[in-house]
């Protein structure tokens, strides 16, 4: 679209996205619905739906999970193509840690399996003649000063951490990417194990609290043999991260040989009638206040990045972001390759064009190299087409924006050597 066109922002949805969070975008400057068609989407938001290629049409400037993980979109294809993709770490973690303590007290007391029972004597009408006689069936244990490993302890981890050891338990951590911001959230009394063995050696509980990482070095079936041959013979495993972290036959040879337990979130199709397993279909963050929060999450972030190129809760973007432009000036983004010489160039192009840069910004992250550049309009007009399209067809660069207050408009990629704007 022409940049000079009035318009709107125009927000394409996947899945049904809470309404409150899509509330947060203003009428005034803003249209949200599920199909926009002849390339004019700008923004994508979605929650579990598979992304393809295919659906981001060429005029997306940013995509949006309303969650943390970010598996079902194609990451490192939109950062060549200069696309940002956002999440919302922490939106879903009090849903979250809330069913991880549920997960703790279905490991602990066989309740499934005794309301099952209930069931079938409620069906013979022996409810009453038979509870006090087979209660002794669905024994159990107590969690109080019983040890619970927290392997990852980013929002989820280290919120389970301060429950339970509020309930009494007794709790070890592990984490090599602790940050500083989750440390401080962490209860006093944690213990902090060098390896996942270690910290699960002694424990009672394990909680997994990691992100699933596919290649080499990743986490695809991270707790496995040597891992599981590590626990206790009664240990319960809850996972509630992702279900690709856990060796499938590992965990059953584990289950099968002493009394451990299982508890996860996600389907298994080797173990899921196993009597030492429970299987929840994927409830984690399937609350209203979860799905709530993270929706208006992702909405907050979308905004800020398409009105003012604020880059925050990137999974591929590295974080960005100048104080409010000044009357008078307009700003400038542009993505580029992380490769030498693509500032010099971008700080070239606009001496040429009698452009004077009041502030910039320039951080990368990967492959991916960012700048926001606030620049003064002066008394001399400045040709935008021209010095947005030089910016933009230079080799490196992936895409740019001008935003000057017009919402919708401003927006320029280099598509295989083909200029979009």
């Amino acid at each position: 679209s022409e940049y000079q066109t009035e318009g709107k922002f125009h927000i394409e949805t996947f899945n049904k996205i809470s309404p409150l969070g899509l509330a947060r975008f203003p009428s005034k400057n803003y249209e949200v619905q599920e199909d926009w068609e002849n390339n004019n989407a700008h923004a994508i938001l979605l929650r579990s739906h598979k992304l393809q290629e295919s659906e981001v049409d060429v005029s997306i400037r940013a995509i949006a999970r309303c969650g943390a993980g970010t598996n079902n979109v194609p990451v490192a294809r939109m950062s060549e193509l200069g696309i940002p993709v956002f999440n919302t770490p922490g939106a879903n973690a009090n849903a979250v840690k809330e069913l991880v303590i549920c997960g703790l007290f279905l490991g602990s007391r066989r309740l499934i399996a005794g309301i099952n029972h209930m069931k079938q004597l409620g069906e013979q009408g022996l409810q009453k003649e038979r509870v006090e006689k087979d209660k002794s069936m669905f024994g159990g244990r107590e969690i109080a000063g019983k040890t619970l490993a927290i392997i990852g302890m980013g929002h989820i981890g280290a919120a389970t951490a301060r429950e339970a050891s509020a309930l009494g338990m007794k709790t070890v951590g592990y984490d090599p990417a602790l940050s500083i911001a989750s440390a401080l959230k962490l209860p006093r009394e944690i213990s902090i194990a060098d390896s996942i063995s270690s910290a699960v050696a002694e424990a009672d509980y394990i909680s997994l609290n990691i992100p699933y990482i596919k290649g080499e070095g990743g986490t695809h079936g991270i707790i496995g043999k040597d891992v599981l041959s590590h626990m206790k013979n009664d240990a319960v495993v809850l996972n509630f991260a992702r279900g690709e972290l856990v060796d499938s036959e590992a965990m059953k040879e584990f289950l099968d040989s002493g009394d451990g337990r299982y508890i996860s979130d996600f389907p298994d199709d080797l173990i899921w009638n196993h009597n030492n397993a429970i299987l929840l279909p994927h409830l984690g963050a399937s609350t209203e206040e979860a799905e709530e929060t993270a929706a208006a999450m992702a909405a907050d972030t979308i905004q800020a990045y398409l009105e003012h190129g604020t880059i925050q809760n990137s999974v591929n973007f590295p974080a960005a972001a100048l104080p409010e432009r000044k009357e008078g000036s307009i700003r400038v983004t542009v993505a580029t390759r992380n490769i030498p010489g693509m500032l010099a160039y971008i700080s070239e192009v606009f001496a040429k064009h009698g452009s004077n840069i009041l502030q910039q910004i320039n951080t990368s992250r990967g492959d991916i190299a960012y700048n926001v550049i606030d620049v003064e309009l002066g008394d001399d007009t400045i040709d935008l087409k021209d010095l947005q399209k030089e910016l933009t067809m230079h080799d490196g660069v992936l895409s740019s924006r001008i935003l000057f207050g017009v919402a919708g408009a401003g927006y320029a990629r280099n598509v295989d050597g083909q200029y979009f704007v």
